[in-house]
């Protein structure tokens, strides 16, 4: 870092970090402290432990990147199956940021501003861009031994961990498939959604193995306590979402059905806090 450090803070998280005086401080002297300590603090890892967990690390985040691009850019219906099972269609009518959700006036995903991309997938409680392939690294990972030793022993990789168990703590995939009737491919959407349940099955499994953990969210307690008791609330606002979405695309002419929809959009989206 060398004594510097920027940040882009999204939107839905400003007033929870920064809406009194003693909050934002608090905020700001956490990210000073941090940037300092990431500064002037050695890693502890010796040249050869350096060496192999950067190599191991290459190894795994290529094995991920092709398990991602698999399912995202290679598989049949891919696109179709993103934008009706998300409000991706709905987002992007919003203006709700400083540019286009589309870098073009396509429909490709590759067009896709990476916020728009992440903050549909949140929507709908499927997180994907923020685990999906991690797990399939993980399982064709063949030390698993030297893994458990970098989540316990190197920083980066424990950092990563962290927030990966955060992302998949707030998904909900039970939630997401009351999404796929909105889908139009009924039969592809079934297939779709099976690899992605076991791709998030694969990176739970994984994650907890490499971590020793028997659940998750099992070494963070208090962050766990601070999702387990908002979720609840927050799928009657997906069930809402689900059912406006199917009244907006079925040609309803409400102006309350897109007022509805785009509440519940801010909604859901304040309640998970860093969701694009």
């Amino acid at each position: 870092m060398q004594g510097r450090i920027r940040i882009t803070e999204q939107g839905e998280v400003i007033a929870a970090k920064y809406g009194t005086r003693d909050v934002a401080m608090a905020n700001l002297e956490a990210m000073t402290s941090a940037t300092l300590l990431a500064s002037l603090e050695p890693e502890g890892l010796s040249r050869r432990d350096a060496a192999r967990f950067s190599a191991a690390m290459d190894e795994l985040s290529q094995r991920a990147f092709a398990a991602y691009r698999d399912l995202v850019y290679e598989t049949e219906g891919f696109r179709d199956f993103f934008r009706q099972l998300t409000p991706i269609q709905e987002i992007s009518g919003l203006k709700i940021g400083s540019r286009p959700a589309s870098r073009t006036k396509s429909a490709r995903i590759e067009d896709l501003r990476a916020i728009p991309w992440v903050f549909s997938w949140s929507q709908a409680r499927v997180m994907l861009p923020g685990w999906y392939g991690v797990g399939h690294a993980i399982a064709a990972f063949g030390d698993k031994a030297l893994l458990a030793d970098m989540a316990r022993g190197w920083s980066f990789l424990s950092s990563a961990l962290d927030n990966l168990e955060m992302v998949l703590a707030k998904s909900d995939l039970g939630i997401a498939a009351r999404y796929l009737p909105l889908v139009e491919d009924q039969a592809r959407a079934a297939d779709i959604f099976a690899r992605i349940r076991d791709g998030w099955a694969m990176t739970h499994d994984g994650l907890l193995a490499a971590t020793g953990q028997s659940r998750l969210l099992e070494k963070n307690p208090k962050l766990d306590e601070s999702i387990r008791l908002r979720l609840p609330y927050i799928e009657p606002l997906n069930l809402l979402q689900v059912e406006l979405l199917k009244r907006h695309r079925a040609g309803e002419d409400d102006p309350r059905i897109k007022e509805g929809i785009e509440l519940s959009i801010n909604a859901i989206a304040t309640a998970l806090r860093n969701s694009g």
